[in-house]
């Protein structure tokens, strides 16, 4: 009997964690699944400390990506679930793949279903994933879900790639900017204010905001590194808690060239997911609430749920997001043209495509924006302070 750590939402979507006595991990998560809990993360052992969970070490994205692929491959020419599995082990790598692949074999080798052993995993496979899975096992199509799932988490990991990539400029810009500023006033400005003592000239502003900022850095250092700590503290639990989570998507989205490319890269993974769902046969409202857990945002999480919960009075999906100015007018009637034909899988997978498209074009202009502008940033504050040193220099030089 072992014990495993678990964090957890109930019914009502709160988190909970705690521990449980399980013989496998397997076991583990129908235990909790019996108790109306749905796993979120499973640790064996009494794993108390955040950062041990953190630190855990699980398969990469692209790894999962490649292993569903050949998974699909294999399965649609005919080979079983558990041959499938052995292969795999024996093709892997990775030393966690390899452990993660192993142990879902000797799940399907002892009776499980695929689903119910991927189960075992929930920091890796999705309530997505898992219910993907469930309906190929159900349909008897698991080769082509499987195939159509590889290709979401592909094009899911290629939107995620662009948007970081699209990031990664100006970070480094912004990284640069903040190093020069901290050597021009914690070394060369300290070398150069003596010059400045004793010699009866009046200072510019900026030269005293300078001296002030270069004598705290060079003075009170420890003030500086104990305030970056305790800003990171106080960012970190804000973070952790879900009003400080709320007040960043809202944020997010309304910051200028990043919440538009935000609201497109969400609206393109919630109707991927919808698509994908529909598609296999899962029921819509199943379906929806999947899309609500995928979407990434508190606020379209919330929004897409409040659809969920009035399509079950009989209300239509497109007739429920008109009301909401968070779902843009062309989504509402694409939606509502497939409600009507009975084509709403196909139409959501265009949708998808098109917002795909959307994102791609929004990180380039985005780049293409920032770019000038990080550039334009860094000058006049590296500049302003070249000027601060300077200015005193002409200053001494016109005196004498």
């Amino acid at each position: 009997m072992s014990t495993f750590t678990y964090t957890a939402r109930d019914l009502q979507g709160s988190t909970q964690t705690g521990s449980i006595q399980a013989e496998s991990l397997a076991l583990a998560v129908r235990q909790l699944r019996a108790d109306g809990l749905y796993p979120i993360q499973l640790l064996e052992g009494a794993v108390t400390n955040p950062l041990k969970q953190w630190l855990v070490r699980r398969p990469k994205r692209s790894e999962i990506v490649a292993m569903t692929c050949q998974l699909a491959v294999m399965v649609d020419a005919g080979v079983a679930i558990a041959t499938a599995l052995e292969g795999l082990v024996a093709q892997a790598t990775s030393p966690v793949l390899k452990k993660m692949l192993a142990s879902i074999q000797q799940s399907v080798q002892s009776g499980d279903d695929l689903s119910t052993a991927l189960g075992q995993f929930p920091q890796t496979f999705d309530a997505r994933y898992l219910n993907l899975v469930k309906a190929g096992e159900a349909t008897g199509a698991l080769g082509s879900i499987l195939s159509r799932l590889s290709d979401q988490l592909q094009q899911e990991a290629e939107t995620r790639q662009r948007v970081q990539g699209a990031m990664m400029y100006p970070a480094a810009m912004l990284i640069m900017c903040v190093g020069a500023c901290v050597f021009l006033l914690a070394y060369v400005f300290p070398k150069i204010t003596p010059m400045f003592a004793g010699r009866g000239i009046e200072l510019p502003t900026a030269t005293r905001i300078l001296m002030f900022v270069s004598n705290s850095f060079t003075g009170y250092w420890w003030a500086w590194i104990l305030g970056v700590v305790s800003t990171l503290a106080i960012h970190f639990y804000c973070m952790s808690q879900e009003w400080g989570q709320r007040w960043k998507d809202r944020v997010l989205l309304q910051v200028p060239v990043l919440g538009p490319l935000l609201k497109k890269t969400i609206l393109a993974r919630v109707a991927r997911t919808l698509s994908a769902t529909v598609t296999a046969g899962v029921p819509v409202l199943s379906s929806l609430e999947l899309a609500a857990k995928v979407a990434g945002n508190r606020l379209y999480q919330e929004a897409i749920e409040e659809v969920a919960r009035q399509v079950t009075s009989g209300k239509t999906i497109a007739g429920v997001m008109e009301a909401n100015p968070m779902f843009p007018r062309s989504i509402v009637q694409m939606i509502g043209a497939g409600e009507q034909t009975g084509q709403l899988g196909p139409v959501l997978a265009k949708l998808s495509d098109h917002y795909d498209r959307e994102v791609a074009n929004a990180i380039k202009s985005a780049t293409s924006l920032i770019e000038p502008v990080m550039v334009a940033v860094m000058g006049v504050v590296i500049g302003t302070i070249a000027l601060g040193m300077l200015l005193p220099i002409f200053k001494l030089s016109t005196h004498h």
